[in-house]
């Protein structure tokens, strides 16, 4: 854009945006004549995508500040009020900067258009919200969070009334009313919201009713009752929301909880962290070697809104070893469904639900206890959403989850909860102490029933305007011109979601995928390996998943350096794919 224009769109934006220190922050770029990053605020606005909003925060239409978050608020409230005469939202944030500010923001703007609104007054997981949307029956609930990106992010996701983020038609409803929007209402003051019975502030009492839920969760109660006192856990929140439920539920249980006192209070700045993910072994490091001083038997780490979670286990060396997120899911499906099993409480329809990128263990894994599978896209409201289906189709969800650590065990929170996750984890760990075993062996165990399978993540970072075209390029390039061969395996099967076709690469033939179309494009290849790239849908990357399986019946040994090998090729290739 001509620095004229720029000019103009913060001149506009100054006009619109009410808090001084937003436009205090732009103000500042203003008189630097930084046109780069002038240009990076204005080029494009911060869209209200499928799920919400996300973005750098800072002033500017392509920024997460007051303004952008009152003007999606208003759009969601033009929308609420379009379908329901007498609408109610639930708000929760999490530990990022100025994510109470915006929480209120939203909230005031919610009230100016008499819309009653319920809010945490402190910070709360991401599940504990959607929980709370289903226990209120509200129409719908916003998390102010962005989730595990780094610390200059936050954002914004809105829930329906079912407990799941917007899928159609809600989702692309709310769109359409957010692009209408060109100056909010004004807002009330908090105390006129108060008054007037339109504000409303809720904690103890839905505390109470989530941590009574996942309780109710628990296989062996018993168990924990009695030798819970036995499990030594170390935990991180990685300076997020977590800390008081997981320490909570844990502790009632008689568990020993050591938390990672660098990480143990709420900071946005994350500051013992490069990213708040622990995805990231480097995130995980100090509960690491706490893990290690203290003897632990487990290690658990959750994300700042406390919906993803990270585990570490000790070898037979006390060397703590991370489990990935496809491992700890396996671990955590063969552990549900095999207790279901032992104690004849399998339901008549079981189903587990996993995203088209995790791995085919899960699958087999389920299929071997008789329960039903269903791929869904990437995200985890695909997963909330079977799980609506199923209270009219009859069938029974059991468990489901993504790779990128994110599970969830109950139906009454419709979105990945890593405050249940962690404390059926410590369950599982103290059953299989209790039958001689770790939890690597549990896995090696159903490596020795599966085969062994691996997968690898590539993610590549490309920012700016600059990089979105990259990453189309990238894209347009694989669907245009797939690869014959990726790590020196023929591809035989092309899956484009975008254009909902599935290709058989030898004979031509091509059928229909019948999910919602998607930029993803998956290479199986001839040895089974799948291949995967995915536009990241929260930060400026594209991702390239792979998972390989080794020929069943293998010793573990041969199996993971046949494996490693493979993944090795397949990785150099994917490399080569990005330098175009």
């Amino acid at each position: 854009m001509e620095t004229k224009e720029l000019e103009a769109k913060a001149a506009e934006y100054l006009a619109l945006e009410k808090n001084e220190y937003f436009r205090n922050e732009l103000q500042k770029v203003l008189n630097k004549k930084n046109i780069n990053d002038l240009n990076d605020r204005f080029y494009t606005e911060l869209s209200f995508g499928t799920g919400g909003l996300r973005g750098v925060i800072g002033g500017g239409y392509n920024r997460m500040n007051a303004y952008t978050v009152r003007k999606a608020t208003q759009g969601l409230a033009d929308y609420i009020n379009g379908q329901v005469t007498d609408g109610s939202v639930v708000i929760a944030y999490d530990s990022r900067n100025f994510s109470d500010l915006f929480a209120k923001e939203a909230a005031l703007t919610l009230c100016a258009n008499g819309i009653k609104t319920k809010v945490f007054s402190s910070l709360r997981p991401t599940p504990e919200l959607s929980f709370a949307v289903r226990e209120l029956g509200a129409t719908a609930g916003i998390v102010v969070t962005a989730s595990h990106n780094p610390p200059e992010y936050n954002g914004y996701k809105v829930y329906w009334s079912d407990g799941g983020q917007i899928t159609p038609p809600h989702d692309s409803g709310i769109i359409g009313m957010v692009k209408k929007v060109s100056e909010p209402k004004p807002s009330p003051s908090e105390k006129e919201a108060l008054k007037k019975g339109l504000l409303e502030y809720i904690d103890a009492e839905i505390d109470n009713k989530y941590v009574k839920m996942v309780k109710n969760y628990f296989l062996f109660p018993e168990l924990l009752k009695s030798k819970g006192r036995d499990l030594k856990v170390v935990y991180t929140p990685l300076h997020g929301t977590g800390t008081m439920l997981v320490e909570r539920i844990l502790g009632e249980c008689g568990i020993k909880v050591k938390t990672v006192a660098e990480q143990r209070e709420p900071n946005g700045d994350f500051p013992t962290v490069d990213y708040p993910n622990p995805e990231e072994a480097s995130a995980m490091q100090l509960a690491l070697e706490l893990g290690e001083r203290s003897e632990a038997d487990l290690v658990l780490g959750t994300d700042p809104d406390a919906d993803r979670l990270g585990i570490a286990v000790p070898d037979k060396n006390g060397k703590f070893r991370l489990i990935s997120g496809n491992q700890l899911g396996c671990l955590l499906g063969d552990y549900i469904f095999s207790v279901l099993k032992q104690q004849n409480r399998m339901p008549e329809k079981p189903v587990l639900v996993k995203t088209i990128v995790t791995t085919e263990l899960q699958r087999l894994i389920a299929e071997s206890y008789g329960a039903k599978v269903y791929d869904v896209l990437t995200g985890f409201k695909y997963i909330g959403e079977k799980i609506k289906e199923f209270e009219s189709t009859g069938e029974s969800y059991v468990f489901g989850g993504e790779e990128s650590y994110g599970y969830l065990i109950e139906t009454e929170v419709r979105d990945k909860d890593a405050v249940s996750a962690a404390v059926l984890t410590a369950e599982m760990a103290l059953y299989d102490r209790e039958r001689g075993m770790s939890l690597l062996d549990h896995l090696n165990d159903i490596y020795s029933r599966f085969g062994y399978f691996e997968e690898i993540l590539i993610s590549k970072t490309f920012k700016g305007q600059a990089g979105l075209e990259k990453i189309k390029t990238l894209m347009n390039s694989l669907r245009e011109n797939a690869p014959e061969s990726v790590g020196g395996s023929k591809v035989a099967v092309i899956r484009d979601f975008q254009l909902s076709l599935e290709t058989d690469t030898a004979s031509g033939t091509k059928s229909e995928i019948k999910l919602p179309k998607s930029d993803v494009i998956q290479l199986v290849l001839a040895d089974g390996t799948v291949v995967t790239a995915r536009p990241s849908g929260t930060e400026p990357k594209i991702k390239f998943y792979a998972s390989c399986r080794a020929e069943k019946g293998l010793e573990l040994t041969k199996a993971q350096a046949d494996v490693k090998k493979k993944l090795e090729k397949i990785r150099y290739d994917l490399e080569e794919i990005c330098r175009i």
